[in-house]
């Protein structure tokens, strides 16, 4: 099949490297913009970017679809079907219209639950059991087109938001290619809108430690920061990331600090979390006890 690709971050290049190898065509990849990274600022192409240059692809990167020229270039392309991962912009009427097949959006959660910019993090931070992947038609809403294909996963007790959006993009990949591949025969099913909810992006802010709140919502706040931007409180003078961390049945006074089960840990609103794997202001990634054996415990509460 005739395809045009759009999609920007790791979560979309094994949906476009599953395409490819299944022999379908290519015939153009659309991505966001190069951005500034680092502390050079250097301009950094996105991921997708990177594979359909090696795979000699045309790659294209407008700052916006919403002109007549824009869609004017897609057009040109031909494309029988839009395929969408992550691709960070809301694609207009005129664009929707153009291939045949229609445009197709590969989804990191249970559509209706978390449509938005950011549904793998929001499960993780509600303490979801279970997400998955939603192969959507596409429509003018955000995320509101009809559902074609779902495959559901549980959500391990520990697990990251970035652990697992690493298993989510291989599990959105084995579903866009089945569904693509039946596309013609599947009937598509409407989403409930009553029982929507919305995963709006990331701020870094939201990543701050409350410690008056229970060790299980802290936990959760935890593993859905991590590794981006990571949750973080202050020890002493110092500002501390938390990429992992454990939930203890210990209480104490909340925001104290004390070392429990031989590793760093705080007292919460109820229980406890062990800070397992931390990263000091201005210094490296390490291990929570490794930061007790070189340095002392912290007087005072974590804030």
């Amino acid at each position: 099949m005739r395809i045009v690709f759009m999609g920007t971050p790791d979560f979309a290049v094994p949906s476009l490297e599953a395409l490819l190898e299944a022999g379908h065509e290519v015939a153009a990849v659309y991505t966001q913009p190069d951005k500034p990274k680092g502390r050079g600022h250097k301009l950094q192409p996105p991921p997708v970017k990177v594979l359909a240059e090696e795979k000699g692809i045309p790659v294209l990167q407008p700052a916006t679809l919403r002109t007549a020229e824009a869609a004017e270039t897609l057009r040109g392309f031909m494309p029988e079907l839009i395929v969408v991962a992550a691709y960070g912009k809301i694609l207009p009427p005129e664009i929707l219209k153009i291939p045949p097949k229609g445009c197709i959006n590969v989804h990191g959660s249970l559509l209706p639950k978390y449509r938005g910019a950011a549904p793998i993090q929001w499960a993780v931070l509600n303490g979801e059991k279970k997400t998955g992947v939603t192969i959507m038609q596409m429509a003018e809403g955000m995320d509101t087109g009809d559902v074609l294909a779902v495959r559901e996963t549980e959500i391990g007790e520990e697990e990251t938001s970035g652990e697992l959006f690493d298993r989510l993009k291989i599990l959105g990949a084995e579903l866009l290619l089945e569904t693509v591949a039946r596309l013609s025969e599947i009937t598509p099913i409407p989403q409930n809108d009553s029982e929507a909810t919305m995963a709006p992006m990331i701020r870094k802010e939201m990543a701050e430690i409350d410690w008056s709140r229970p060790a299980r919502e802290i936990h959760c706040l935890v593993r859905g920061m991590s590794p981006w931007p990571a949750a973080f409180c202050t020890l002493g003078e110092k500002r501390v990331k938390v990429f992992s961390a454990r939930v203890l049945p210990e209480n104490g006074t909340p925001g104290e600090v004390a070392v429990l089960g031989g590793e760093l840990a705080v007292y919460c609103g109820t229980g406890a979390v062990q800070l397992l794997e931390i990263q000091p202001e201005n210094g490296k990634r390490m291990r929570g006890a490794d930061y007790l054996r070189g340095h002392a415990l912290p007087g005072g509460r974590a804030g």
